[in-house]
């Protein structure tokens, strides 16, 4: 995936080389866009015993707008719908298990964006994701169990605080976007959530179309 994302930004640059002449500096105004594309996540920090995560795919799509401060500078708050979650084995009750868990949430980037050249904006900032829903699939030697939450248990943090950030490659109105995020706060509401505990980790390629 981290190659898939370097490889979208080369191709991106090249195409913008290519059709440089035709670029129109779109800088100093404002602009909403709809992006789909996908994360490649997984968890970090785990205190689970014998745990080990491994990375697996999900769903990103939304919204974002882009406010200029100037011609340089500028906000662009974004609502996506993104699924998060990993893949792990371990072991519970002396037997070996497989858990796939995918997160389904509401991801609310603040994102400052500082803007070189009218084809590349650079994007950092905090980002506030609520966990809308999830979905468990356990497997072990004997039993397979599917389980989706909503969750009302307050062992769960459904509110989470996030950092993010990337870049956004603009060809007209089409926008090539890289970002990697990661969660500050634990899964754990008050520290006594059942194992695995955790903080989630993702990178997220996107294509996005700019509406004037």
């Amino acid at each position: 995936m981290k190659k898939s994302i370097f490889t979208i930004v080369l191709i991106a640059f090249m195409a913008h080389c290519v059709t440089a002449q035709d670029d129109v500096d779109d800088r100093a105004k404002v602009a909403f866009g709809v992006k789909v594309g996908a994360n490649y996540s997984n968890v970090y920090d785990s205190e689970g015993e014998d745990f080990r995560a491994d990375p697996k795919l999900g769903l990103a799509t939304g919204f974002f707008l882009s406010i200029p401060i100037g011609k340089y500078m500028g906000i662009q708050p974004e609502v996506l719908f993104s699924q998060k979650g990993f893949r792990a084995t371990g072991r519970i009750l002396g037997g070996n298990y497989d858990l796939t868990r995918t997160s389904n949430y509401l991801d609310v980037p603040l994102l400052f964006a500082l803007k070189p050249a009218p084809f590349l904006t650079l994007l950092v900032g905090p980002q506030f994701s609520y966990l809308l829903s999830q979905k468990d699939v356990f497997k072990n030697a004997t039993t397979t169990i599917a389980q989706e939450q909503e969750f009302v248990n307050d062992n769960i943090r459904k509110n989470v605080l996030c950092v993010t950030g990337g870049v956004d490659i603009n060809i007209n109105h089409v926008v090539l976007s890289a970002r990697v995020g990661w969660d500050i706060q634990k899964n754990a509401g008050d520290g006594s959530a059942t194992t695995p505990r955790y903080k989630n980790a993702w990178y997220q390629a996107t294509v996005g179309y700019r509406l004037y």
